[in-house]
């Protein structure tokens, strides 16, 4: 059975929506039959990389308010951290555009490392205050999920990955979803938000007794001739 999340490094919820749906895969019995597939979406995009700030005193910027204030703002976000076991560190988190850690992404997709490398960048931009639009910095954690640092360089500048990049962002806003993150289970079922574990183990359950009763989610009712997204018109 599918599960499809969006999601962007740069999102606190992201991390935690991750965190909150690995519990419940975990207690899951039949997890081993999820097939998780992460897309990309982008949030922010025009955004421009300032290392020497950290995200508070960005967020202090665009909203006008003290970075004090900002930081107790925040408050909700570090208490949801927290009790999906993740210290965030916004006092030291580079303000940084994402997109080129999203190439990065889709190169590890099609190694199948893709949960690794999702969450190895979480790690790297939420807590360690690494620069995730560094391209050093993307072949360090490129590295640490077993990717190769020739490929990972390639990669940044590969139209193929620009492309895979694209299409779930344009996925994403055919299906309306506009915030992050955003799951689809069975290509039926939609959960946006980081919502609690006992949520996301409630939509599975439902979701795989539908699944193993035949309900495969999206129902093409007339099927012709076509022609498929590479161009293929067979």
């Amino acid at each position: 059975m599918k599960v499809d999340i969006w999601s962007d490094i740069r999102c606190p919820f992201c991390y935690v929506g991750k965190k909150n749906f690995e519990k419940a895969l975990d207690q899951f019995p039949n997890k081993d039959e999820i097939e998780v597939t992460w897309h990309s979406f982008q949030l922010d995009p025009d955004m421009k990389t300032q290392p020497e700030k950290n995200s508070l005193e960005y967020f202090s910027e665009i909203k006008g308010v003290p970075v004090a204030q900002a930081k107790e703002m925040y408050s909700h976000v570090y208490k949801a951290g927290k009790d999906a076991g993740i210290e965030f560190n916004f006092d030291h988190q580079k303000v940084a555009n994402s997109y080129r850690a999203h190439l990065l992404l889709q190169l590890a997709a099609t190694k199948n490392l893709a949960n690794e490398t999702e969450e190895a960048l979480f790690k790297a931009q939420l807590i360690d205050g690494k620069n995730i639009d560094d391209e050093a910095t993307l072949v360090e954690i490129g590295q640490s999920v077993s990717l190769e640092e020739e490929e990972i360089k390639n990669a940044l500048n590969a139209d193929e990955f620009k492309h895979a990049v694209s299409q779930d962002v344009m996925l994403a806003r055919q299906m309306g979803i506009n915030a992050v993150p955003f799951f689809v289970i069975n290509d039926k079922y939609g959960v946006s938000g980081a919502q609690p574990s006992p949520v996301f183990s409630e939509v599975l359950e439902k979701s795989w007794e539908e699944f193993s009763g035949g309900d495969r989610g999206l129902k093409i009712i007339h099927s012709g001739e076509s022609c498929d997204v590479e161009g293929n018109c067979d």
